[in-house]
């Protein structure tokens, strides 16, 4: 049986290998992303000279009490490399990003990312897009209509509920889990995702990885 979480471990020291002195560093957000964040910590400690741009609130925090020095997001031009986690990943480097809500961020910062390494446990890989459901970030005014237009899409999309709510984003957003089936071309679903008024940004990473490092049991697999 294999141990997921000693993966990401693994997958997330490997990517913190990659940092240098004097980089503007990405910090993502979720379970494998905080294993990096803590061994980036750790590479701070031990004299390692970069700054971080966090992707959330809780990354943030992380962060702060690892001693990571922090740049705020406006205050720079490009960021060198990023270390995130993914929800599913394709060996074409295609994502699905935003289980945990914090997509938005995570995409901005990618963009701005010479280098977005994305890191994962086996778990992760898949044939096609579409088993984990796509995260579309939507203003609240907007939701029951963007749920129509997903259907359009053939989208079985439901807003995402937390403790009998609705779950509210940092940017003060719904986010609809929108089930699409398996998605032959994402690329294409990403453009028509975007052409929808209302919708701020979905969870469908295309050409935004550069390298999606993968814990295979006891060692890593690297896919770029």
């Amino acid at each position: 049986m294999r141990d997921f979480v000693n993966e990401k471990k693994l997958a997330a020291k490997e990517a913190v290998k990659l940092l240098s002195d004097d980089q503007i560093v990405g910090l993502g957000s979720g379970s494998s992303a905080t294993f990096a964040i803590i061994e980036i910590g750790e590479r701070v400690k031990n004299g390692l000279k970069i700054q971080g741009v966090p992707t959330s609130d809780k990354s943030k925090e992380l962060a702060i009490s690892l001693n990571i020095p922090l740049l705020e997001i406006g205050d720079v031009d490009f960021i060198d490399i990023t270390i995130d986690g993914a929800d599913e990943f394709t060996t074409d480097l295609n994502l699905i990003k935003g289980g945990g809500s914090f997509l938005l961020k995570e995409k901005v910062v990618a963009s701005l990312s010479r280098q977005e390494i994305i890191i994962a446990d086996s778990s992760k890989k898949v044939e096609l897009l579409g088993k984990f459901t796509v995260p579309v970030e939507v203003i609240k005014y907007a939701s029951g209509y963007v749920i129509n237009e997903l259907k359009k899409l053939n989208g079985n999309g439901k807003i995402r509920i937390v403790d009998g709510k609705p779950l509210i984003t940092e940017e003060n957003n719904y986010i609809i889990d929108t089930d699409f089936g398996l998605i032959t071309d994402p690329a294409i679903l990403s453009d028509k995702l975007h052409a929808i008024t209302g919708v701020v940004e979905h969870g469908l990473f295309i050409n935004l990885a550069s390298v999606v490092i993968m814990g295979d049991g006891d060692s890593t697999v690297t896919f770029s």
